[in-house]
């Protein structure tokens, strides 16, 4: 290795001290944050909330301090089709009915990957990706549907939030734990060569244990209630006990079958028009794998343009710390300049960002609208589940050039695909369970 000498760093020195830029940065980096001071007001005033295609949507919801956005931008989208059915004004599905059994089932899914894997060392990069991960609160579509169709639904004012579904931290870290402590139990009982229904019946007692710790944290779920709701006339319904899969049945039925996982992943190991699944990413044993269908991008939009036009919204996957103002409301990578700031060179391509650790999929939300000039999109709206205080009550808007470069999932009806529709039925292709297409939002 080359040593750092006293006269490179004096030749630096005497540069830094030397440039007007590093001075000016010097004074403003002091006092303000970083973000603040690379902000570009002049691209961030064309981030209008005014869309050329627009669907109108309900009020936007709160996930609060809990990473469950993937579940509320899930319902945000099948809240819509029942309002619509039903003449509602407004109108929320319970995330917490769905987060609960994501949690449970979850725990299963640890635990039986514990067993898969007793055989390996703890510090085998499989072993140490399970136990790392554990259970938390992010997911994707493919996981939602799988909790969905097992589950059902019901409106949130039947099972709505306690503390523990609104700030989940403390939650999971206790879960967490002893999911490890389950796991230590689990592979010293492997390893002293006890039987396959052994381990069961020892992960059978410790999932009663953790539903009855999910049930106090939730409450627990409840098995019939009654659907009341009054539509915009005024007039109040009642259906009569009802069980959360006839509720799914009768409002949703077959129609997340009809929706499919497209990504834009432009790597060399992912090639585009094939389809993939990521090795132990899922919460329901047994269960629907996640599968994605990788197109360039051109095709990835124009499927999201064309449901959009349909008038109806899209549920996406997207990178949201990256060049984003959250009290106005805006993702545009053209409003921030911290190139011209730090004097750093800080330019990644999309590729170079997912293979290098740079960025991937943390946030879930949906797009309502889009803003289309001379036949191409410019900026996209976005209904986003963090409260109703920033952007335009809770709505957000995204430049076209970060959707290129910061977004990489979204679950499109597959009629809007036309002949690549087709291409979903194809065999995927397993990818390490750490690859960043299998990252959670």
């Amino acid at each position: 290795m080359n040593r750092i000498t006293n006269e490179m760093i004096g030749e630096w020195s005497k540069e830094y001290r030397e440039s007007s830029e590093r001075q000016l940065a010097t004074m403003a980096l002091s006092k303000t944050n970083l973000s603040d001071v690379s902000y570009v007001s002049s691209s961030a005033f064309d981030m209008k909330q005014k869309f050329s295609v627009e669907i109108k949507t309900m009020e936007v919801t709160d996930q609060m301090r809990s990473g469950r956005c993937w579940l509320f931008a899930a319902t945000n989208v099948l809240r819509e089709r029942i309002a619509k059915e039903l003449d509602l004004d407004g109108f929320e599905l319970s995330q917490s009915f769905l987060a609960f059994w994501d949690k449970f089932e979850r725990c299963n899914y640890f635990l039986e990957n514990i067993i898969d894997t007793a055989g390996s060392p703890a510090d085998d990069r499989t072993v140490s990706f399970i136990l790392s991960t554990g259970v938390h609160d992010g997911g994707q579509w493919d996981m939602f549907v799988n909790i969905a169709e097992k589950y059902g639904l019901m409106p949130k004012d039947v099972y709505g939030e306690t503390q523990q579904s609104r700030e989940t931290a403390g939650m999971n870290a206790v879960m967490n734990r002893n999911l490890k402590a389950c796991a230590a139990r689990l592979r010293k009982m492997a390893a002293s060569s006890c039987s396959k229904e052994e381990l069961q019946a020892e992960k059978e007692e410790m999932l009663k244990k953790l539903y009855g710790f999910l049930c106090s944290c939730y409450t627990e779920p409840p098995k019939t209630f009654d659907f009341e709701y009054v539509d915009r006339n005024g007039i109040y319904h009642i259906e009569r006990e009802m069980t959360p899969k006839a509720y799914y049945d009768r409002y949703v039925g077959d129609y997340l079958g009809n929706i499919v996982s497209i990504i834009n992943a432009p790597t060399d190991d992912k090639p585009f028009y094939k389809t993939f699944t990521v090795e132990r990413l899922g919460n329901v044993a047994g269960g629907r794998g996640v599968k994605h269908l990788n197109l360039p991008m051109a095709e990835f939009k124009g499927a999201i343009l064309r449901q959009l036009q349909a008038g109806k919204p899209v549920w996406f996957g997207s990178d949201v710390g990256k060049d984003g103002e959250r009290v106005l409301g805006i993702w545009d990578d053209n409003s921030f300049d911290a190139e011209l700031l730090t004097g750093l060179d800080l330019d990644i391509s999309k590729e170079d960002g997912l293979n290098l650790g740079f960025s991937a999929m943390n946030h879930a939300m949906v797009i309502t609208g889009v803003n289309i000039k001379d036949g191409k999109p410019t900026r996209w709206k976005i209904e986003n589940s963090w409260g109703d205080k920033n952007g335009a009550k809770g709505y957000y808007a995204c430049s076209d050039s970060w959707f290129d470069a910061f977004v990489y999932q979204a679950a499109v009806e597959k009629e809007y695909l036309g002949e690549l529709a087709d291409l979903y039925d194809l065999e995927p292709i397993e990818l390490r369970p750490w690859d960043p297409m299998g990252t959670l939002a």
